[in-house]
């Protein structure tokens, strides 16, 4: 082989840098380019990818100042959550913790008190354990709150700074929140259960100047766990008021699981009708949720069975329409089943509650005729039918 000319280096140097630059050699990516990546990837629901992208920022970054290293942290968290690898997501957030012990980091450099959230969601004790995590969230959550409300934040206008209180203080709201569902079910025993519960729903209230869906909803259970029906009632109207005329996108709206446990709390409440328009409007946002439909099956046999039992007027409900009501409460159940099959579902109970009601119905009603006993391919097409429905409406609303 040739000895290299003194030359010649240099020579090679300026053809591989102009290889990088026609692109045939990738250069490496940087830190801000990673995580801008992943960050995109998770937005067009892209995980697997998204992870792999996380990963390769932290291999760079994890050697580095807490300013580098937290963001990767709380990223790999988010994403590991949302692939469902929980392990994964307590050892980064855990991690998190360690380099920002009290949340004092800004939320938009990877501090603040989300990590602590996440842990006391995914805690396997509960309990005590997830407690302890959310008031950790609260105190830091408290303290952002008085700085923002002191001294503002360098950079940001009014109008931005607004919507950054209203943000944390909602944050606020359901960490406090957090605190009373896990003294309703994991600590229920506790000898301060009810009067926990009580001051930090107030304390939620006071936070979100009692306007908030979410805490009304906390405080709607808690009122039914105290046997207040009507207090709970009253609640739950405030509670659909404040985002009932909303669009779907408005960000006003809760997020979808927020209004499927409303669904349940107002079936709760013996307030089915208001149930059942919640969860019409659930299904057209996404007409593959199975929970859903379930839930809209058996809130339609509900009201059946209270206009077969008292022979008389429910509401909207005739009786001239009871058969149609329990043909309605069968096709929603039915609905889900199919679902629950095709998307291979987890939760055993829903299934065989669904089951049991459909089957007390075809007792009553009789076997369907066989459109509606399709099978899965029909079933599908007939998604294809609703999609190609909803673009005639919006088609038709343009004219």
């Amino acid at each position: 082989m040739a000895k290299t000319k003194p030359g010649q280096k240099q020579q090679q140097a300026k053809k591989q840098s102009k290889k990088m630059s026609n692109g045939s050699t990738k250069p490496k990516e940087t830190p801000e380019e990673l995580y801008a990546a992943a960050l995109t990837l998770v937005e067009q629901s892209q995980p697997d990818e998204a992870l792999k992208k996380a990963q390769k920022l932290w291999t760079q970054v994890q050697n580095h100042g807490v300013n580098e290293a937290l963001p990767a942290l709380s990223l790999l968290g988010e994403i590991s959550v949302e692939l469902g690898d929980i392990d994964a997501a307590k050892g980064y957030f855990e991690q998190a913790v360690v380099l920002d012990p009290e949340g004092k980091v800004p939320e938009e450099m990877g501090g603040g008190a989300e990590k602590f959230l996440w842990l006391a969601q995914l805690s396997e004790e509960g309990g005590k354990q997830s407690v302890k995590w959310y008031e950790r969230g609260v105190k830091a959550l408290q303290a952002e709150i008085a700085t923002l409300e002191t001294n503002g934040l360098k950079g940001l206008g009014e109008e931005e700074l607004l919507f950054m209180r209203i943000e944390k203080k909602r944050k606020l709201a359901n960490a406090l929140c957090g605190i009373v569902e896990v003294y309703m079910t994991d600590l229920s025993w506790e000898d301060d259960a009810e009067v926990r519960c009580e001051n930090l729903i107030t304390e939620a209230m006071a936070v979100e100047d009692e306007t908030s869906p979410e805490v009304l909803q906390t405080l709607a259970s808690v009122r039914l766990s105290q046997e207040r029906k009507e207090d709970a009632q009253a609640a739950l109207k405030r509670s659909i008021e404040s985002w009932a005329d909303l669009e779907p996108e408005d960000t006003a709206v809760p997020d979808f699981p927020t209004r499927i446990s409303l669904a349940r709390l107002l079936m709760e409440a013996e307030m089915e009708s208001e149930a059942l328009e919640v969860l019409n409007r659930l299904v057209q946002e996404d007409d593959q949720s199975i929970e859903a439909w379930y839930l809209g099956g058996w809130c339609q046999h509900l009201i059946a069975e209270r206009e077969k039992s008292s022979q008389a007027q429910v509401e909207d409900v005739g009786r001239g329409d009871l058969e149609a009501m329990m043909k309605g409460s069968r096709h929603w159940l039915k609905t889900s089943i199919k679902l629950y099959e095709l998307l291979d579902y987890e939760d055993e109970r829903l299934l065989a509650h669904a089951k049991e009601l459909a089957a007390g119905l075809d007792a009553v009603l009789g076997p369907e005729d066989e459109q509606a006993e399709a099978g899965e391919d029909d079933f599908e097409d007939e998604w294809e039918g609703i999609e190609d429905d909803e673009e005639v409406d919006e088609e038709m609303k343009d004219v």
